[in-house]
């Protein structure tokens, strides 16, 4: 692949590998650690460079109970774990793996109450921590959202920046904001980094979801990709809206029997691959901008291993931006054949 083409990603689990576990996930009373979860990251790293995978989000639990006030012996874990924080950037760094975090929607600067901000800004520092332990340039990102409403989008937005004057340095200098299906827009971001200069990651399905000032993709992509400085490969999200009808159990009120139903899908919910027609299009409406992407499929990196020879098969012109070309094609054909052969269930993060 070439060295300056457009890197695909994918988030946290391993679809293709089930033994291969994300994080430390043992209850607190079984003394879970950062080194072990750095254990299971180096094999998920391996299995990125078998598979040519260039991007990864790491789990935000990396660091179980790192955060929790009511739990003092695990907030040492990360400066316990410098050594093997340094040697899985290293890694990253020699194989040539982008890696980010996206913590939960837990995280959020612009609550009213200044507690949850608090708890959110440890949660921020301690991921920020571990990114620059890693030895980890620019493009290494903590993604978040903007947060609630809480009744008064303007002023929510508004806290969201008097917040980010406060934020620790090594966190403002991670951070970057995303817009959001249902709350704030593409627009609304973009505000948001007028008053603090915040990175911004475009999310292609949020935008579709929510976009009430009628912006062009166009614009709103270029828009966010500029906030990004000079030398540091500027990051987008891509997913496709599930299609298939949803199941739903609902009790009946007069008989109390639990009843299984089918409900139509809502387009802000994520499709277990990624739709190749809509990739490509939007790829095309992207013509002469660089950027990552990173895959929010529920299928993982089976979407990723899947998209590939698609993009092969239906847009070459397309795959040589991500440093795909005709040699490959038998290849990653084979390889999404070896793959996909047997699904394994497909979950969400």
């Amino acid at each position: 692949m070439d060295g300056d083409a457009m890197r695909l990603g994918f988030a946290v689990k391993v679809m293709a590998r089930p033994d291969l576990k994300s994080n430390d996930t043992r209850r607190w009373q079984k003394g879970p650690h950062l080194k072990t979860s750095l254990a299971y990251l180096d094999a998920i790293l391996d299995h990125c460079a078998e598979h040519r995978i260039r991007m990864y989000r790491m789990s935000s639990d990396l660091a179980p109970y790192a955060t929790r006030p009511d739990m003092p012996q695990f907030h040492g874990m990360v400066r316990e774990s410098a050594s093997e924080l340094r040697a899985a950037g290293a890694k990253a760094r020699a194989q040539g793996i982008r890696l980010s975090f996206h913590p939960s929607q837990y995280v959020i600067l612009n609550s009213p109450d200044k507690t949850l901000t608090a708890r959110s800004v440890w949660d921020l520092a301690s991921q920020a921590e571990m990114l620059d332990l890693m030895e980890l340039g620019g493009e290494a990102v903590i993604v978040i959202h903007v947060g609630g409403i809480y009744g008064d989008r303007a002023a929510s937005r508004a806290r969201w920046a008097e917040t980010w004057k406060t934020l620790p340095e090594p966190v403002r200098r991670r951070l970057v904001l995303e817009n959001d299906d249902t709350r704030f827009s593409a627009a609304d971001v973009i505000w948001i980094h007028g008053e603090t200069g915040v990175r911004l990651v475009f999310d292609h399905q949020h935008f579709w979801c929510l976009n009430p000032e009628g912006m062009e993709l166009r614009d709103a992509l270029a828009h966010m990709i500029a906030t990004w400085p000079p030398g540091t490969r500027p990051k987008v999200h891509f997913s496709s809206p599930r299609t298939e009808l949803r199941e739903v159990k609902r009790k009946d009120a007069k008989t109390r029997r639990t009843t299984t139903i089918n409900v139509a899908p809502v387009w802000t919910g994520h499709a277990d691959f990624c739709h190749p027609f809509e990739f490509i299009n939007f790829m095309r409406e992207a013509a002469g901008l660089a950027f990552d992407v990173m895959l929010e499929a529920k299928a993982k990196d089976l979407a990723l291993i899947r998209l590939r020879p698609d993009l092969l098969r239906y847009a070459p012109d397309i795959a040589r931006r991500f440093g795909l070309g005709d040699e490959e094609a038998t290849a990653l054909e084979r390889e999404k054949q070896e793959v996909l052969q047997e699904l394994p269930e497909a979950g969400a993060e």
